[in-house]
């Protein structure tokens, strides 16, 4: 018999979509990915989402400081292989409350607790033309499901460079709103890589924080609107840097990022910049390979929302949740939101169709 729901995600907006699902009694079965699989590592679009490459959070309502650990050993399974390492062992606490890995563990369990199946595939095909739909997994086995609710995610661009790599959650990060407010920032200088609206707003975001940024443009213009270049280059605190690339993270194992060394790409010298932190603002790319084009996409690669404050894709019983379709806010609170409207969206369009 065909699924009454199927969610592909591993993020807070599939274990919200789950959590509601479950609770509907729909019984929703959740394909978190492949552990196992290399290119996921290399991707970072291993199970759990981005919040796994994320250490401290601290914008997520619901976990003001306090000592987790007693509360994590009763909330999660021991012997599930997404308990948090440092759980049951002897070191401090990472952060003042939750971390990433370990929330959205505890979505993981929360969405087991009320009976969400789960299974760690990789949905390589899906077949959206037909009727119930039809999903082939990484291991070559067929699913049919009645509604899809995809919650794949969006995996944020990096340089690729091994340092850059090293120092992830040590001082680089991909997130400023999400991260700038650590105390490793505070009064320290900060680089910025991009040239767009993004990168912009960052850099200028990182200002509250930080001693002085560096905005790294690799042209000799920036990107941006006119407003906001404006704004960037009037900014006593950030110091714009033009044909300029990084060359090279450069930090230690404890402290982490201490300095990147920058390339002028036109006369070739290089530079260190002291610095406690490397943001990346040169884009997202949304995970939709699988779709093969099925689903309509807006300019930016992203599912295309086809009705306002719905989850609805271009093709009815497909329902997108998360930043897979959220090419603005990209938080983990607002994906668990449209992760919510999703299920019920989902439950919504069973039951119109007599289905459950």
């Amino acid at each position: 018999m065909p699924e009454n729901v199927i969610i592909i995600g591993s993020g807070p907006a599939a274990w919200t979509a789950a959590i509601y699902a479950a609770r509907a009694t729909l019984n929703p079965l959740v394909f978190e990915g492949n552990p196992n699989d290399d290119k996921n590592r290399q991707n970072g679009t291993l199970p759990l989402g981005q919040l796994a490459l994320t250490t401290e959070v601290e914008n997520f309502p619901s976990w003001p400081a306090g000592d987790t650990r007693q509360y994590l050993k009763t909330a999660l399974k021991a012997d599930d292989p997404d308990f948090p390492y440092w759980v049951s062992d002897d070191k401090p606490q990472p952060t003042h409350g939750i971390n990433g890995p370990e929330l959205v563990a505890l979505m993981r369990q929360q969405a087991k607790n009320f009976n969400t199946r789960v299974e760690s595939k990789d949905v390589v095909k899906v077949d959206l033309k037909s009727r119930p739909f039809t999903l082939t997994t990484h291991d070559g086995k067929t699913y049919q499901t009645h509604t899809l609710i995809v919650a794949t995610g969006a995996r944020a661009n990096y340089l690729g460079l091994p340092s850059e790599d090293k120092f992830k959650n040590k001082g680089v990060s991909a997130c400023a709103v999400c991260d700038g407010f650590l105390p490793r920032f505070k009064n320290q200088p900060i680089v910025v890589v991009g040239g767009g609206d993004t990168a912009v707003e960052e850099a200028g975001y990182l200002t509250k924080f930080g001693s002085k940024v560096y905005l790294l443009v690799r042209r000799d213009v920036l990107r941006a609107s006119k407003i906001m270049a404006e704004r960037a280059e009037q900014n006593p605190k950030i110091e714009i840097r033009w044909n300029t690339e990084v060359d090279e993270v450069l930090g230690e194992d404890k402290k982490g990022v201490t300095a990147v060394r920058v390339k002028n790409n036109k006369t070739g010298a290089t530079e260190e910049l002291a610095a406690s932190g490397l943001f990346l603002a040169i884009g997202h790319t949304p995970n939709v390979g699988f779709l093969d084009g099925q689903l309509e996409l807006n300019p930016g690669g992203y599912i295309k929302w086809t009705t306002l404050a719905r989850t609805y894709t271009s093709v009815e019983g497909v329902f997108a949740a998360g930043d897979v379709a959220d090419d603005y806010y990209r938080q983990a609170v607002s994906a668990s939101g449209t992760g919510c409207m999703a299920a019920l969206d989902a439950e919504r369009y069973l039951g119109h169709h007599g289905l459950i």
